[in-house]
This record gives structure tokens, C-alpha cells and sequence, in this order.
């Protein structure tokens, strides 16, 4: 028997603007035609580059019956005749031409803002890339980088990696994938802790979390070595603030309450809220207004208003510690 005919989908939107998930969400309609003709050829152009003849030309069928991929970037800026040609393709679709129409969903022209809809209704398979600015569509694909890979993650591993790359997705992918290679597939905090060690970002917020749990041992070994390793001392200035800040936001809305709710109330990822209601044991009101007084002074003092940015600090530490540590 032989094997089924791979038949791919004529018309792709791939609609958003986080780059990344764009240039899979392209690939992948790539993959797909290629699958079913592995000689098709593939062009990109932005639509600002193309006059109505030349897309004609792109999207004509090949004289040698030759496979087509053709992928129109930027397709929010297109003016109205070509809008109007990637329509009547669309209706018709030349055999053997694949379209792809990138589109960020927005457009200042009316008929760019309406491409979307109208493709969409001419039976385009699409593809939503929307910027992931929710913490938790974050750590979701940061699990699904992971598991990718190849690797298994859990929560603390996941926000670990989060906070130590930050929030750029593509960052966020070399990450994951790194890690899994690096450590044999299973991430955690410490693996991420270890992997990281010596960025200015884990190592800042290392010495936080040690000060605002008063210990005070670990926070002055930490605060050592990042300094050794040359860290900023801003850097770690403003992770002493962002703890400290972070605990009496979470305190001040009742911070034994439900994280998933606090972390929509606060605008916070919930990993962050459940660190902040741990960290927050043996605060007291009084004794937070005293370490956000501290803070902002050792941020005023990092940035040349102390003689010396390594004593600021020191002192600092020790100062938050004790205020964790002093019975209510």
C-alpha cells in the first residue's frame, strides 16, 4: 500500500509580535509544506518591499509545477492594493503556492487592521504569537522549553530560571535547553542556582533572600563573594529593595491569603507571592518600615553618596538581619 498524500494548508496567519513564537509559528507552516513536497521553495519579504506586480508574480503558479512557500512579513503596513491582491489569492489559492502573511493584529490603515478577520473567514489556518506579558504564560513556556528539550522541571526551578534570565523569551529558550544539556534533563532551583552562579542577577538576589530571612551568616558569605566576583553594587542594592518590597506588599494585602489571588491582586507572578508570604515570617509592620527606610538609603549610597559601597552594604545586611531578627 502506499503510504496517504500529505496535503498542506494552502493560506497561514500567523498573528502577533513575540518574535520568537512568529519565527516557529513560520517555520512550522514551512514544515508543513515541505512535508508534503520536500523540493518547495521558500522566499520571505516584507510588504513594504513589494509592489502589487511582483506579489502577483510570487503568487502565480509555477510554470514547471514547482512548489512555492511565501512568507509576507509585516503584513500590518501593507497598503491597500496589496492587501486587496493577498485577498484574492486567498480566495482562490494558485495550486502548489503556500502563504504565509505575518501580522502583528494592528495597522493604522483600515484595510491592514481588517486583513486579519478577513483572512481568518477565508479559512487561513492561524497561529496566535501574542506577547506573553502574564507571569504565568511565562513559566509556562519556560516548562514547555524544558520539556522540549527533553528535560523535567518543577516550579522552583522554573521561577528560578525566570528571575536569573529575565523575561526575554528567546533568553529564556537558549536557557532551557542549556540547562537540560548541561545537567542531564532535571531543573530545579539548585540546578539553575549552580548553573548561574556568578551572574550579577542570582547573586544580587542570593544575598537578599539570605538577609531578609536573618541569616546572617549566608547573607554576608553571599554578599562577600558576589563582590569578589566584581558584581555591581547596584545590582545588588536594588535586590535588597525589590525583597524588602516585595515582602511588605505581600504583608500589607494579607499575606497568609491565597497567593493565586494576591498574585492577580499585586500584579506579581504567584512563585514570587509564595517566596514573599515564606520570607515574610518574623516581619512586623514596624520592623518593614524600618528596612524600607534602610534600603533606600544603601540605593542612595551605592550610587555615590557612601564613601565606601562595600561597607554601605555590609552594614545594610546587617542591619536587615537584625531587623528580621528582633522580637516584636
Amino acid at each position: 500500500m502506499s503510504s496517504p498524500t500529505v496535503v498542506a494548508d494552502p493560506l497561514h496567519l500567523v498573528l502577533g509580535d513575540e518574535e520568537l513564537l512568529v519565527e516557529r509559528a513560520m517555520w512550522a507552516a514551512v514544515g508543513a509544506a515541505r512535508a508534503a513536497d520536500p523540493e518547495a521553495d521558500f522566499s520571505r519579504v516584507k510588504v513594504s518591499e513589494l509592489t502589487p506586480p511582483e506579489l502577483a508574480e510570487m503568487l502565480s503558479p509555477s510554470l514547471f509545477a514547482e512548489a512555492r512557500v511565501l512568507a509576507i512579513e509585516s503584513a500590518q503596513d501593507a497598503g491597500k492594493e496589496i492587501a486587496e491582491a493577498l485577498l484574492t489569492h486567498a480566495k482562490q489559492p494558485a495550486e502548489g503556492v503556500t502563504l504565509i502573511v505575518l501580522h502583528t493584529g494592528g495597522g493604522r490603515a483600515k484595510h491592514a487592521k481588517e486583513l486579519p478577520n478577513a483572512l481568518k473567514k477565508l479559512g487561513a489556518r492561524v497561529t496566535e504569537c501574542k506577547k506573553l506579558t502574564k507571569p504565568a504564560d511565562r513559566e509556562a513556556f519556560v516548562r514547555d522549553e524544558i520539556r522540549r528539550a527533553g528535560g523535567k522541571s518543577d516550579s522552583g526551578g522554573v521561577s528560578a530560571l525566570i528571575e536569573a534570565v529575565g523575561s526575554d523569551l528567546r533568553e529564556l529558550s537558549a536557557a532551557a535547553s542549556q540547562l537540560v544539556a548541561d545537567t542531564g534533563g532535571k531543573i530545579d532551583a539548585d540546578a539553575v542556582g549552580r548553573y548561574y552562579r556568578g551572574r550579577a542577577e542570582v547573586t544580587g538576589f542570593a544575598v537578599a533572600e539570605k538577609a531578609v530571612v536573618g541569616d546572617r551568616a549566608g547573607a554576608l558569605e553571599a554578599l562577600r563573594w558576589a563582590i569578589q566576583l566584581g558584581v555591581p553594587h547596584v545590582l545588588i542594592a536594588d535586590a535588597l529593595a525589590d525583597s524588602v518590597r516585595t515582602i511588605g506588599r505581600v504583608a500589607a494585602a494579607g499575606g497568609r491569603n491565597d497567593p493565586y489571588r494576591l498574585a492577580g491582586d499585586l500584579g506579581m507572578p504567584a512563585w514570587k507571592v509564595k517566596k514573599a508570604q515564606s520570607q515574610s515570617r518574623g516581619w512586623t509592620p514596624t520592623s518593614l518600615a524600618a528596612a524600607l527606610q534602610v534600603v533606600a538609603e544603601v540605593n542612595a549610597g551605592v550610587k555615590g553618596m557612601a564613601a565606601d559601597a562595600d561597607y554601605a552594604l555590609e552594614k545594610t545586611v546587617l542591619r536587615l538581619v537584625s531587623l528580621r531578627n528582633q522580637r516584636s
